[in-house]
């Protein structure tokens, strides 16, 4: 089988059917679509039990957030690739297509593609800060997300190697995952619109999760004490923690918590010591 696509899910009923139905659509047959359901409490699966398609793979689990799910999936894939898409997002038919090929013809173990946005029926332009990077993109990835989920695809030794998502992130488990691969592995960029993400609702991670930066500390800490980090990694990771850390902690100042001001302050005194230390 040459692709695994997952898509994982929850609540997303009025959406998943085009996403579902833009997998099992591809030019590209030789899939499987795997579908985890986050816990729904909506008709996501009535919806789903609609498609005949014997390549689609429906799994149950109670609520355990995305990175969960996604993993899940992962864990299961069967295809020499695997790729990801949102339950809000749809691919192009020639998506798999070409990026199987790309992949296949670069040697690369992890690529993405372009992607457009929708609001609404409106499609909307990207900020220069959006831009999508090729090659060794470590030190750029540290600032923000610069790979989107919806668009990668990833070898299946990436997952054989550990590559999974952080489950103790309720947010920026993608950040997390992508810092940590581009700091062994270059990214491939397919220069191809091939994915619609479709945002601007309140029901979107990115808009019910407060701080955000919170959880990007988190993930540049744990990467800090993993072992392996080359030194000179090291201080560049140092370097965007301590300006996460400061915007952040200026955040809770303003609003007066001063108690969660001081944690993190002192999370990052605590590496800076660590650092210092023979």
């Amino acid at each position: 089988m040459q692709v695994s696509a997952i898509i994982a899910t929850y609540n997303r009923a009025g959406h998943i059917s085009k996403a579902a139905a833009s997998v099992l659509g591809q030019s590209l047959k030789d899939l499987e679509l795997i579908v985890i359901d986050d816990g729904s409490t909506d008709s996501t699966r009535d919806v789903l039990q609609n498609f005949k398609d014997k390549r689609l793979k429906f799994f149950y689990q109670e609520n355990k957030g995305v990175a969960a799910a996604r993993n899940l999936g992962l864990k299961m894939a069967r295809g020499r690739y695997v790729a990801l898409l949102d339950s809000d997002d749809y691919w192009l038919e020639d998506n798999l297509m070409l990026q199987v090929r790309f992949m296949r013809d670069t040697g690369f173990m992890v690529s993405q593609t372009l992607e457009a946005w929708v609001r609404g029926h409106e499609t909307v332009s990207q900020g220069v800060k959006h831009q999508k990077y090729a090659g060794w993109i470590f030190e750029k990835s540290l600032d923000m997300c610069l790979i989107s989920p919806s668009c990668v695809m990833l070898d299946q030794d990436l997952v054989r190697q550990g590559y999974l998502f952080n489950e103790d992130l309720p947010a920026c488990e993608d950040y997390d995952l992508w810092v940590r691969l581009t700091l062994r592995y270059p990214v491939g960029l397919l220069p191809r619109v091939l994915t619609v993400k479709q945002g601007g609702r309140g029901d979107q991670l990115s808009r019910k999760i407060i701080g955000m930066d919170l959880w990007r500390i988190y993930a540049l800490s744990g990467l800090l004490q993993r072992k392996g980090v080359p030194r000179d990694k090291q201080a560049k990771v140092m370097d965007a923690l301590e300006q996460k850390a400061k915007v952040y902690t200026a955040g809770c100042l303003k609003r007066g918590i001063e108690v969660e001001a001081l944690r993190i302050k002192n999370l990052v005194a605590s590496h800076k010591q660590k650092k210092a230390d023979p």
